[in-house]
């Protein structure tokens, strides 16, 4: 397949546009009512969001049609990474591989986190937990003992992945279904630096009230930016590695399944330490995404050979000229 010697700007601009307006569209009342990360409407709202990138893709491809051509539903399909399935062992088990890899970035995470001493954690007790648990409910409420409920949670994660799938595939249709590969003629390391910024900034809405850093500000919105590249980073590589969108699908889900480990085994006692250095998606995952990224890098996994030359666009075609 002969890569195109230029990404599709005009496409890539439309997906943009569609998917960042529509993200400040879904997110209009949370801002309009005015009660920040306080409204009960929240996480409703933001699950609604992440399905503004995949409508963005649609946009994109009604304008490819028309510079492009049309093209079958197969083509369509393997362009995004949706389908076939091939090698289908290679994406299958790479699929597994995330589930079980999220939640142990996360706590990688949490090991540093303690070792700065930010945080006091009882991963025996689950002191913090239990104290969740009895505030949660009327006082003298027999509870099940906490350790087994910390383990249905933890066991819960790989079930959390796939009912994340649907939300988390509205995301990634759009940044390594669709942008990756459109960016992809920049080169590897551009494609996936850019698809992954664009990432973070497409979160501003949300970002900008407080969430995930407690920064309603540029700064916040820089934290999700540089965040958003190092996840996006590891995301990418899977689509690169298995020409498939689905591992970063089920590792999307699987890593906001196990965003909660914190509050599992935390302390009761404990401070509370700035999401921006010991959140999920704070400085402390940065190292631990870092870590990772180096491994790969070190042991060879972006070289040419080791991605999938099926990433590559077909060239940019004028559509066809009726014959008179």
């Amino acid at each position: 397949m002969t890569a195109s010697p230029r990404p599709d700007w005009l496409a890539i601009g439309v997906f943009a546009l569609t998917s960042v307006g529509l993200s400040w569209l879904v997110a209009l009342p949370l801002w309009l009512r005015g009660l920040g990360l306080a409204d009960p409407f929240l996480g409703l709202t933001a699950a609604a969001m992440m399905f503004t990138p995949a409508l963005g893709v649609v946009a994109a491809l009604l304008v490819q049609r028309r510079t492009r051509g049309r093209r079958g539903a197969r083509v369509v399909l393997r362009e995004l990474g949706m389908w076939p399935l091939r090698p289908a062992a290679r994406t299958i088990w790479t699929c597994v591989a995330v589930i079980a890899a999220a939640p142990v970035l996360v706590a990688l995470g949490l090991v540093g986190v303690g070792a700065l001493g930010l945080a006091t954690f009882d991963p025996i007790g689950f002191s913090g937990f239990a104290q969740t648990l009895r505030d949660a409910v009327p006082p003298g409420t027999p509870l099940p003992p906490v350790a087994v409920l910390a383990a249905v949670q933890v066991v819960m994660i790989p079930i959390g992945a796939v009912i994340n799938a649907p939300f988390a595939f509205g995301e990634e249709l759009g940044w390594r279904g669709f942008l990756l590969p459109a960016l992809r003629p920049l080169g590897v390391w551009p494609a996936l630096i850019i698809s992954g910024a664009f990432w973070g900034f497409w979160h501003s809405p949300l970002i900008l009230l407080g969430y995930n850093f407690l920064e309603p500000n540029a700064f916040g919105v820089l934290m999700m930016i540089v965040a958003c590249v190092f996840f996006g980073i590891l995301l990418g590589w899977t689509r690169l590695r298995t020409a498939s969108v689905w591992p970063a699908v089920f590792a999307h889900g699987a890593f906001n399944a196990s965003a909660g480990l914190g509050a599992l085994v935390v302390a009761a006692d404990s401070a509370t330490p700035s999401p921006v250095i010991a959140g999920p998606l704070g400085v402390i995952m940065w190292g631990v995404f870092g870590l990772v990224l180096a491994v790969l890098v070190l042991t060879g996994q972006f070289r040419a050979d080791r991605l999938d030359a099926r990433l590559a666009p077909d060239p940019v075609r004028p559509a066809p000229v009726p014959s008179a």
